[in-house]
């Protein structure tokens, strides 16, 4: 019996479906990431440089963690060295304590990627 090999139209058309798939995933749904925000809108605001509970995220991106102005941050969050980038938002919302053993925040993390995705994708648009 013959071996069937696809053919590499088929491979090729597979491998494009593949990474445009997980590219659309990694990017998030800044709707859903609204919504998802609202677990955080207790102690945080993105749209004015306000602080609550937690400090305002508002210009998040690019900035050291541990330095909004007029916020009491434990010392485990001004000593991070973490920069806020997708990355390390990312990982930080889906673990705060282990991300950043000793700081402050209660919440304890979402629970899926897909939340922490569509979360970062609400915060670039929402937190300018």
């Amino acid at each position: 019996m013959p071996i069937h090999r696809p053919s590499p139209f088929w491979l090729g058309l597979g491998l494009v479906a593949l990474a445009s798939g997980s590219a659309l995933a990694q990017e998030g749904d800044p709707e859903a990431g609204a919504k998802v925000f609202n677990k955080c809108r207790a102690c945080h605001v993105v749209d004015a440089a306000q602080n609550r509970v937690g400090p305002s995220l508002n210009g998040v991106f690019g900035r050291p963690a541990g330095t909004v102005e007029g916020f009491k941050y434990s010392n485990a969050m001004k000593d991070s060295g973490v920069v806020c980038s997708e990355e390390t938002i990312a990982a930080y919302i889906a673990d705060p304590k282990g991300y950043v053993p000793g700081n402050r925040m209660a919440f304890p993390g979402l629970k899926t990627q897909e939340e922490v995705t569509d979360l970062v994708a609400y915060l670039k648009t929402a937190a300018q």
